[in-house]
């Protein structure tokens, strides 16, 4: 299941009626719009760029990227040197991870097809495999691009922020309290965690929620 339109609805419904201060949260963020960007690797290489980034810079490197680099390919992406990509704002990082990923999609060791029909875990264990994709950005894009109902990234600054502030604790909760305070919300701790990055970014003024939340 995908987490868009009806799903959509229903899972912010669901939560509403389970938690009372999700649904003050949900009333205070108003629709979650659908923004999803197309799978494959255009999307999961945004994601590398914009790790350890405010928005407003990954999206101007961004934009770059997709002007220099059209079409957005992995031969395209291995034919520029690093001169180039370094010029358009990326890192030596970034250039390494951006490097390692399309060689794993052109090698066919990442098959974006292939993901769709694997579960949560071994979705995020395939991505993971590829070097410069941890935790967070297999997530991200299981949540933002795949729509996946039931991803929780925990170890996401923000979000712990978000809960915090969501049921007045006294500090910001770790992973293993995160995973804790969420278990009532599956299977739709997706949801929830949009739900989350918004009344974070509305409840701090200046805070930004991640792109398509």
């Amino acid at each position: 299941m995908s987490l868009t339109g009806r799903a959509l609805a229903q899972s912010l419904r669901s939560l509403a009626e389970r938690d009372e201060d999700l649904a003050r949260a949900i009333d205070l963020v108003g629709p979650l719009h659908d923004r999803t960007r197309p799978p494959g690797f255009p999307a999961l290489l945004r994601i590398v760029c914009e790790q350890q980034l405010s928005v407003a810079s990954a999206a101007a490197i961004w934009r770059r990227l997709e002007v220099e680099l059209d079409p957005l390919t992995p031969e395209n992406l291995l034919a520029a040197d690093d001169a180039r990509l370094a010029a358009l704002g990326l890192s030596r990082p970034k250039i390494r991870y951006g490097r390692c990923l399309a060689e794993a999609v052109r090698e066919g060791r990442l098959d974006f097809e292939r993901l769709h029909g694997l579960d949560d875990q071994a979705a995020s264990e395939e991505l993971c495999a590829v070097k410069g994709i941890g935790r967070w950005t297999a997530e991200i894009y299981l949540l933002f691009v795949m729509r996946r109902p039931d991803i929780w990234p925990a170890g996401d600054l923000a979000l712990q922020e978000g809960m915090r502030l969501l049921k007045r604790l006294r500090k910001r909760p770790d992973e293993a309290r995160m995973d804790r305070l969420a278990r009532p919300w599956a299977p739709y701790r997706g949801t929830a965690a949009r739900i989350l990055w918004r009344y974070y970014a509305l409840t701090k003024r200046g805070a930004q929620a991640p792109e398509g939340a």
